[in-house]
């Protein structure tokens, strides 16, 4: 009867936590080895980003090769627009091939916030999160864990979905409403992949791209206005000027919380060209930009936008910029 009674109890143990197998610690553990012992991995996946009302959706590849070097590649679905992230020996790029150009920052990306198409990312998130929750779901393992989205500090946790075999399959990025902002569900990820010699060197990857037509014009149409303005702050001046191939508006807002807003036509480089930058790289409305201690900049439907303050903190002018809409603001 005894053993009876053991054996029922070593079954019950066994359907309901797998009597240790693959609990909490384990997958972690076997997650993290997949990463460390492997030279590298290769992630294809989609990504739906949502931005006030809108929704972005991006093709994802992710390729990331031992000794620090890393290449996300981020193409909008809607307009073909590809832009990409390289870390190599020589620092960090945001590509845009379209218009024949790079942006070279000094930093410390990707190591500084949260990344969601990066694994080592979302296992650190996983790993220094003390109150993560876990649960097995059918076959699938589900976490919970706090982020760090410093540029966007509404973002607070993640849910992170692994399969039966441990195989990644959705990272959901949700806001303090528990609205998701960002949904990557992936396609496939090769842990043995063949990178050529050069596939990291930022002349090699220019050299292969197509540079093709983007959305470009050489004139403003309708000025863009930001909806939402810091309270006692008004647009007091607006100037239209010709530049080289195109245009610019400088927007003037003073008061309590001074800004300039300058929206310029883009086009392409006659040759590559690489733009040292102060900042760091932020996925902004529906492309990469640049985001510094008083500015922002980041190129949309053609036109470039630059946003700057000498008073305004970072939340401030990105809450600015994300309401910048085709709508007049009362002057």
């Amino acid at each position: 009867m005894k053993k009876f009674s053991l054996a029922l109890l070593v079954l019950v143990c066994f359907l309901v936590t797998g009597c240790g197998k693959n609990n909490e610690s384990d997958v972690l553990k076997k997650l993290n080895k997949k990463v460390d012992d492997g030279k590298g991995y290769v992630l294809t996946a989609t990504l739906e980003v949502l931005n006030n009302d809108d929704i972005y959706n991006y093709e994802v590849e992710t390729a990331y090769k031992k000794d620090d070097y890393y290449k996300i590649t981020l193409t909008n679905t809607s307009n073909n627009h590809e832009q990409i992230i390289l870390k190599n020996d020589d620092g960090v790029y945001i590509l845009t091939p379209s218009l024949n150009k790079s942006f070279k920052f000094q930093s410390d990306w990707p190591y500084n916030n949260s990344q969601i198409y990066l694994l080592q990312s979302i296992i650190s998130d996983l790993e220094n999160d003390e109150d993560k929750t876990f649960k097995k779901n059918g076959k699938n393992y589900i976490f919970t864990s706090s982020v760090n989205y410093p540029n966007n500090r509404d973002l607070v946790k993640q849910k992170v979905t692994l399969d039966d075999k441990l195989e990644l399959q959705e990272v959901i990025v949700l806001d303090s409403d528990d609205v998701p902002n960002m949904t990557l569900k992936v396609k496939d990820i090769d842990f043995s992949p063949s990178f050529k010699k050069n596939y990291f060197d930022l002349e090699e990857i220019m050299s292969t791209v197509s540079i093709e037509e983007t959305a470009q014009t050489s004139v403003i149409d309708d000025v863009i206005y930001p909806l939402v303005l810091p309270e006692g702050t008004k647009l007091t001046n607006e100037e239209k000027v010709d530049i080289s191939n195109g245009e610019r508006v400088i927007l003037t807002f003073s008061g309590d919380k001074p800004f300039l807003l300058v929206e310029e036509t883009v086009s392409a480089m006659d040759e590559f060209t690489v733009i040292p930058t102060i900042g760091e790289p932020v996925m902004f409305m529906d492309s990469l930009g640049v985001l510094s201690d008083n500015s922002i900049s980041f190129t949309s439907g053609g036109i470039n936008y630059y946003l700057v303050s000498d008073v305004m903190n970072q939340d401030e002018l990105i809450e600015v910029a994300n309401s910048i809409s085709v709508l007049p603001t009362m002057k």
